[in-house]
């Protein structure tokens, strides 16, 4: 294998920037050489308790207060608990897959930072666009939902202070919401006082929320068992709808188990990530999924599923045996739940700008980091005020689809970057061009392997993948050598396995979109989907089949950081996880993927006419992993 200096710059040596290898050039897992180089670290100051109180305060929203009745009214009938089960062994599938990236490459990012460091460069910044509009949407609606339920505390929204009660603006017919506004602005400031101070309150506001939860188990379950249950009594059953409603009340709260990923999103400010992010991403995502199965189970069985109240169904289920006082616990628990899901959606933001920016994608500003509090406090005030602005004048309901489209993509493509760090891990490392003396000093080190480039035989160096991008030093006879390996039989078969593996990811994510696509299109004729079915079926098949029989590449032991969570049942288990999420991104419906497409296209624009251009990568020379960390001892001894 010819492993060479690539410049991936743009200009006249190449087509590198202006083509296809931009966007799929690759950046280096964060190394004590990247780092002694770089920008500020974040503080180090989170433990596993408080990761588990980010994703569990980030995922259980007020949404379980209003599920369990339109759900099982809608979907399940009594069956609404193994609905919440099946929907959490799904967000399991992708616990998993982070769980083992964040623990190679922890680092602020998330989704966005496996996404370039495996995949490449334009799909981590489609993947980083699409988040900053799920929290951004997702921060605003959280804001939003919490005006009503406060209200109730002061009796009523008109009895509220005049400067917080919605009002309409006359003539325009936008109905602001103040309150919601002050909210985020409160949140955004407390984010930049520091990510402890931030945790700690995260962690009281999640613990009043299950001391919620809890109230409605234990007092639901005692008014269950002295009543008998009427809610299971039914003569229709258990699987009232069938197992395709109870399936169909899966998909549907599947989406209240999103918020878990933005554990990861604090990579760098955990003290062992190693141990402690796997932890935080299982035990806060357990929590969710025992907390959800144990309140549906008791409202379902305390009165008959069609009874259920769909806008207030908890506490109407309480009022229908004379707890009436109920609901000022289950407000205080949907508050409190609001107030963590709002936290937990604006605290990955500035930290996804952040990493976007430290990798060029981005101005600068956003990379930031406050010496004092040891937090992104630019991004996060930019955060705040496009958030609170949104939440001011806009009912973003409408766009709750949007927010769906950002955290599934972010899922498949962790699944995605999984299956890529098994078999075909990256074996090249980019190096910034300072360090070309020191590559060069290397190539001279192999001299009896080395072949000597000459630029006089007017060859095009876009003729093949290795010459363009050959680093042109102005010298009009020389090139820079390559560092060649003598290539053994061995390796010839590792480089065909490799070859095997990356087209075999490849048609499988195809097999999974084509046959995702065919069954959520119900407007194609029934003979034209059954066909795609079949051939998207074939694919994912065939596909699977082929890398459960060859091996996983050794170099993934040493690829990142080593000691962490390993994903299991790899491939099965992350091709489940892209079936799932890329079926549930099909199912969204076309007016949903219109507004996502508009956005993306605006990411696009950005993307060509900025982070291109302006790209850590732009001018790095990529070299083999092996020789890596040898070119970095060579270049401080000439420092030196």
């Amino acid at each position: 294998m010819v492993a060479n200096g690539q410049n991936s710059g743009g200009n006249g040596r190449g087509r590198c920037s202006w083509g296809f290898a931009s966007l799929i050039r690759r950046k280096q897992v964060d190394s004590v050489h990247v780092r002694r180089e770089g920008h500020t670290q974040l503080a180090r100051k989170l433990s596993a308790i408080d990761l588990i109180a980010i994703g569990a305060g980030a995922t259980i929203g007020a949404g379980v207060y209003i599920l369990v009745g339109t759900v099982a009214r809608e979907h399940t009938g009594p069956a609404l608990t193994i609905s919440f089960l099946i929907a959490g062994i799904a967000a399991a599938l992708s616990a998993f897959c982070y769980a083992e990236l964040a623990c190679r490459c922890p680092s602020a990012g998330s989704a966005y930072h496996y996404a370039y460091i495996c995949v490449g460069e334009g799909f981590g910044w489609l993947v980083g666009w699409a988040l900053i509009l799920e929290y951004t949407i997702g921060g605003s609606a959280v804001a939003r939902g919490i005006t009503p339920n406060l209200a109730l505390f002061f009796g009523g929204e008109d009895k509220m202070p005049s400067f917080l009660v919605r009002h309409t603006i006359p003539g325009l017919g936008i109905v602001v919401d103040p309150c919601a506004a002050v909210l985020v602005l409160i949140v955004t400031a407390l984010l930049c006082i520091g990510i402890k101070e931030s945790s700690v309150v995260q962690s009281i506001v999640t613990t009043v929320n299950i001391g919620a939860l809890l109230f409605i188990i234990i007092v639901g379950g005692y008014l269950g068992f002295k009543n008998g249950w009427v809610g299971y009594e039914l003569p229709s059953g258990y699987f009232t709808f069938g197992v395709n409603g109870m399936l169909a009340g899966s998909a549907v709260v599947f989406f209240s188990y999103i918020g878990f990923d933005s554990v990861t999103s604090t990579a760098e400010e955990v003290k062992n990530p190693q141990r402690d992010l796997p932890l935080g991403i299982a035990l806060a995502l357990s929590l969710c999924c025992i907390l959800y199965m144990l309140v549906s189970a008791v409202i379902v069985g305390l009165v008959p599923y069609d009874a259920l109240n769909p806008d207030t169904p908890i506490s109407s289920a309480f009022a229908s045996y004379g707890v009436d006082w109920a609901v000022y616990i289950i407000t205080t628990g949907a508050v409190t739940a609001l107030s963590a899901s709002l936290l937990g959606s604006l605290l990955p933001q500035p930290r996804i700008l952040m990493a976007m920016a430290r990798d060029g994608l981005l101005p600068s500003f956003f990379s930031d980091i406050s010496e004092r509090t040891q937090v992104p406090v630019k991004s996060t005030i930019t955060t705040g005020i496009f958030a609170a602005a949104l939440a001011f004048f806009m009912d973003v309901s409408q766009l709750a689809g949007m927010v769906s489209v950002g955290t599934l993509l972010a899922f498949t493509t962790v699944a995605v970057s999984v299956l890529i760090l098994r078999y075909v891990p990256p074996d090249e490392v980019p190096l910034p061009s300072s360090l070309q003396e020191s590559i060069d000093s290397m190539s001279l080190q192999f001299s009896g392997d080395i072949q000597e480039v000459d630029y006089n035989k007017n060859k095009d160096p876009a003729d093949s993948y290795h010459s363009q991008y050959l680093h042109d030093k102005g010298d009009a006879s020389l090139g820079s050598p390559l560092i060649e390996k003598r290539v053994t039989q061995d390796e010839q078969k590792e480089q065909m396995r490799r070859k095997i593996a990356g087209w075999t990811i490849a048609l499988l994510c195809i097999g999974i979109v084509i046959l995702a696509s065919a069954a959520s299109a119900q407007y194609l004729p029934s003979i034209l989907r059954f066909a795609l079915c079949g051939v998207g079926g074939v694919l994912l098949l065939c596909s699977l089949i082929v890398l459960a029989c060859i091996d996983q590449d050794d170099a993934r032991h040493n690829f990142g950081h080593s000691g962490g969570f390993a994903c299991p049942l790899v491939p099965f288990l992350p091709v489940s996880c892209i079936l799932i999420n890329t079926y549930l991104l099909a199912d969204l419906g076309t007016a949903t993927w219109i507004r996502v497409s508009i956005w993306l296209l605006i990411g696009a624009l950005v993307y060509v006419f900025y982070g291109r251009t302006h790209s850590a990568l732009l001018d790095a020379i990529y070299v083999p992993s092996a020789h890596a960390d040898e070119i970095h001892r060579c270049s401080s001894a000439h420092q030196a």
